[in-house]
């Protein structure tokens, strides 16, 4: 599916949340700012005659439950859609399906899809009246979730142009990846890695402007911020991984913890598999903020919602 980038920005201003490859340094500050004012306690605005329809084609637990938590923080009403039961399994298109719950009188669409570009597709053929926020598609981008670690970021080191960060694992499958990098650049931090075994790295990487490590200890070394990612075996085909030898090379141990600074945060957008990717003497460690990305989370959605609802 052929993707717009630039669909997301109408006449200056953010009418959807699609990708952070083509979203303005202005606007991941502003959603930084804004987050940070709903987080500290500020007045919250009221959508009272906001809808928001919730379409995951795919599993989730954390996104979907904090895009549902800040939908009810700014007093607008949050339809969760059962795809499982949908009339999709009926032979209905998802444009149809789209044009129906459109009629219901929805404001805003989140979708996850496992197809790239599902998002952007939905918000081309929306009325002017809809908002369409991706919640994931496929391998291509997760935006939100990129937000919400920049404000990680942000919250618990306060720049980022001086700051080295490690993205850990699964670089060529994870969506996540890829917006973290986009937003990472964007912000000009001064030093990004990427560290996995090399079937799991994109071959276009040096396009990026990232380094590559292939060793774990050389990758973090002195590093500010780690992000460990989890291995995205529903999307491997080619590139099959041994879980055992894979934690062994690449998995975040405490003895390994040490090549960073020793103020380094550890990061994961979860579900975290545990020795696999992360020690748990990590995960629950103290440079450990991962349950913190995740209450964060809501306050970044806050955001983004309260942003697009203000512009359309």
């Amino acid at each position: 599916m052929k993707i717009n980038h630039n669909i997301q920005l109408q006449d200056n201003k953010l009418k959807h949340f699609l990708n952070i490859k083509s979203l303005p340094k202005s606007y991941i500050i502003d959603i930084i700012n804004r987050a940070e004012e709903f987080h500290k306690g500020g007045s919250l605005p009221k959508y009272l005659d906001k809808v928001v329809a919730s379409l995951f084609f795919e599993p989730s637990t954390r996104t979907k439950t904090t895009f549902e938590l800040a939908s009810k923080k700014i007093s607008s009403d949050f339809i969760n859609i059962d795809i499982a039961n949908s009339s999709t399994l009926k032979g209905e298109s998802i444009l149809d399906m789209i044009k129906t719950i459109e009629a219901m009188s929805c404001q805003m669409f989140v979708v996850r899809h496992s197809v790239p570009g599902t998002a952007h597709y939905i918000a081309e053929s929306v009325s002017d009246k809809i908002s369409v926020i991706n919640a994931g598609d496929g391998s291509n981008e997760h935006p939100t979730q990129a937000m919400l670690d920049m404000f990680t970021i942000k919250k618990h080191k306060g720049e980022f142009e001086n700051l080295k960060v490690s993205i850990v694992g699964d670089i060529l499958h994870s969506r996540v990846a890829k917006s973290l990098i986009y937003a990472l650049n964007t912000l000009e931090t001064k030093e990004i890695n990427i560290v996995g075994p090399k079937k799991l790295i994109p071959d276009n990487y040096s396009d990026m402007n990232v380094n590559y490590f292939s060793n774990m200890n050389e990758g973090i070394k002195d590093s500010d911020v780690i992000i460990m990612l989890r291995l995205q075996k529903e999307r491997m085909h080619d590139a099959l991984i041994s879980m055992d030898s894979y934690y062994v090379d690449y998995g975040l141990s405490r003895e390994r913890l040490k090549h960073a600074n020793n103020d380094v945060i550890v990061m994961h957008p979860g579900p975290i598999n545990r020795g696999i990717e992360i020690e748990s003497s990590v995960a629950d460690g103290p440079n450990s903020v991962i349950l913190n990305q995740v209450s964060y989370g809501i306050s970044v959605r806050m955001a983004i919602m309260s942003i697009l609802f203000d512009n359309n």
